[in-house]
């Protein structure tokens, strides 16, 4: 989750109206860059004009008309694919950010560059226990992100992660959770950007937070509804025991049958008692199938001391 540090400027155009600019043009994103750059601006209380045409170029930036001016916003690649020049002021800047594990987000208005936002990043605070938490259930864990490599293997590093794959494209994600699958591994992908929607159809199982964008909510298989990572691990245990159910429940149907027939062939077992065995067996699969949610019931109605609750 990033957070806006220093904001740069060129051609003699001030912080304010870059910061207002790019906050017109991520008005109505809902990925994490756009949501710090919105923040800040509320927090200066910038009247941010409303916009009039706008173009997403997915992994890249957004062009957008605002007061009758053409406005980009987005990473140096869509500078570079728009033919926008980047002083090298702003450039030496780029690099001393991305040592420190800082991203920028350029602004060009009217073809010129006018300046660059630098986005600082916040880890999640549930993220460092969500993770080791995986990492003690024997879990490969990847960062696949579209940032530069420098920031990403820091954030890596400080998480405690062994993978990761920077600067990657949408369609790139998919891709890389296609060679993942094809060496044996079954992914899980979480995300919660318009850059993830590809990622997140391609893995053997997708999840995403609400308030994430609408096409990852839409693609994605579960849904985390308090918004923060901390019900993954919960998801993870549900799993556990819904796969523990179903071995039970194989085995309950198995066994009743194997005994029956070994029955009816070494003692010589009558109808009455594999008919017995017969019912036995499905009783126990009836009384498998429904412990979910007979315990899902007893824990529900468990009263809470007053004295506990915030």
């Amino acid at each position: 989750m990033p957070h806006v540090g220093e904001i740069y400027t060129c051609l003699g155009v001030d912080e304010q109206k870059v910061l207002t600019y790019a906050a017109a043009a991520e008005y109505k994103q809902t990925h994490p860059i756009a949501q710090a750059i919105l923040s800040c601006a509320m927090s200066r209380k910038l009247d941010v004009p409303p916009i009039n045409d706008a173009t997403v170029a997915v992994g890249y930036g957004l062009k957008v008309e605002i007061e009758g001016q053409e406005v980009l916003v987005g990473s140096a690649r869509f500078m570079e694919m728009s033919s926008i020049d980047i002083p090298a002021s702003i450039s030496n800047r780029e690099s001393s950010c991305h040592e420190n594990g800082y991203s920028l987000v350029y602004v060009a208005i009217s073809g010129q560059l006018a300046g660059a936002i630098e986005l600082m990043p916040t880890i999640r605070p549930e993220a460092k226990e969500i993770i080791s938490s995986l990492r003690q259930r024997k879990l490969e864990i990847f960062i696949i992100s579209g940032d530069h490599e420098t920031p990403t293997r820091k954030l890596a590093q400080e998480l405690g992660i062994d993978h990761y794959f920077a600067q990657v494209l949408p369609e790139d994600k998919a891709d890389l959770i296609a060679r993942l699958q094809r060496s044996g591994k079954t992914v899980c992908f979480v995300g919660d950007g318009i850059n993830d929607s590809i990622a997140l159809k391609s893995a053997n199982v997708s999840v995403s937070l609400r308030g994430a964008s609408t096409i990852a909510i839409d693609t994605a298989s579960i849904i985390l509804m308090d918004g923060t990572l901390k019900q993954l691990e919960q998801l993870f245990v549900l799993a556990d025991e819904l796969e523990s159910n179903l071995r039970t429940g194989y085995l309950g149907t198995i066994i009743p049958g194997v005994i029956c027939v070994g029955g009816v062939w070494f003692v010589h077992l009558g109808i009455l008692g594999a008919m017995m065995l017969y019912y036995s067996g499905l009783l126990f699969g009836v009384s498998n199938a429904s412990y979910p949610l007979l315990k899902h019931k007893i824990e529900s109605t468990k009263v809470v001391p007053r004295n506990t609750i915030d």
